[in-house]
C-alpha cells in the first residue's frame, strides 16, 4: 500500500471512530502482524468462500486475498455507509455487503450465498451487551460449514471487562473448539486472536 493510500485509510478509520464510537471498537486500524496472524487460519487450497465482518478500513482484507487461491469468494458485511463506499472505492475486487451482521443469514441469501468456509471478524464485541453476542455468533454458526473456522479479534486491554469474560464463554457455547492464539503485541492496543472451530448447529 503507498503512503498515500495508507494515509487516506487511517484518516478514514480515526473520522469514523470519533463520530461512531459505539461501532467502531479501536483507535487505529488493525496492524498488518494482526492481518498476517488472522489470514493463517484461511483455506489456502481450493476454492473457499471466506466472509469479513465489520471489515472497517479493510485492514484485514488485503492479508486475506493474499492467502486465498483464485476463484475464491471473499465477501465483507459493513454496517456504516460511509465505510462501505470506501472499501468499495479502495478494495474493488471485495465483495461488500451494507448491512447489520446480526442478520447475516438473510444478507447472505439476499446475495445468492447460503454458507462460507471462514468468516473472520473485526467486530468490536466489548462494546456489544451478551444477549447480542448471543444472537451474532448464533448467525455466524449458521453460515459457516461443518468444517469452517471463525476468526476474531478482541484487545489485551479488555480481557479483564465483564463483556469479554462473557464473550469468551459465548464462544464456548457457540463452538466446540475455542483456541486463543498468541498475543499480537505489535499492535495498538495488542491484540488477541481467537480461532473457533465445529460450530453446534
Amino acid at each position: 500500500m503507498s503512503k498515500q493510500a495508507k494515509l487516506r485509510e487511517y484518516r478514514t478509520f480515526v473520522t469514523r471512530a470519533v463520530r461512531q464510537p459505539g461501532t467502531v471498537g479501536a483507535v487505529l486500524p488493525t496492524s498488518e502482524h494482526v492481518a498476517r496472524a488472522v489470514a493463517e487460519v484461511v483455506p489456502a487450497s481450493g476454492t473457499p468462500t471466506v466472509l469479513e465482518l465489520g471489515p472497517g478500513t479493510g485492514a484485514l482484507s488485503g492479508a486475506l486475498r493474499e492467502r486465498l487461491p483464485d476463484g475464491s469468494d471473499h465477501l465483507a458485511v459493513e454496517i456504516d455507509p460511509e465505510l462501505v463506499r470506501y472499501l468499495n472505492s479502495t478494495k474493488p475486487w471485495l465483495e461488500v455487503i451494507e448491512g447489520d451482521a446480526r442478520h447475516l443469514v438473510e444478507l447472505l441469501a439476499a446475495a445468492n450465498r447460503t454458507q462460507v468456509d471462514a468468516v473472520i471478524s473485526s467486530i468490536p464485541w466489548t462494546l456489544l451487551p451478551a444477549d447480542q453476542q448471543r444472537a451474532l455468533l448464533r448467525e455466524v454458526s449458521k453460515v459457516l460449514t461443518k468444517e469452517g473456522v471463525f476468526t476474531t479479534v478482541t484487545y489485551v486491554t479488555t480481557l479483564w471487562r465483564a463483556n469479554t469474560i462473557a464473550f469468551t464463554e459465548i464462544l464456548r457455547e457457540t463452538f466446540e473448539e475455542v483456541l486463543p492464539r498468541s498475543t499480537v503485541w505489535r499492535n495498538v492496543p495488542p491484540a488477541r486472536v481467537y480461532v473457533c472451530r465445529r460450530p453446534r448447529h
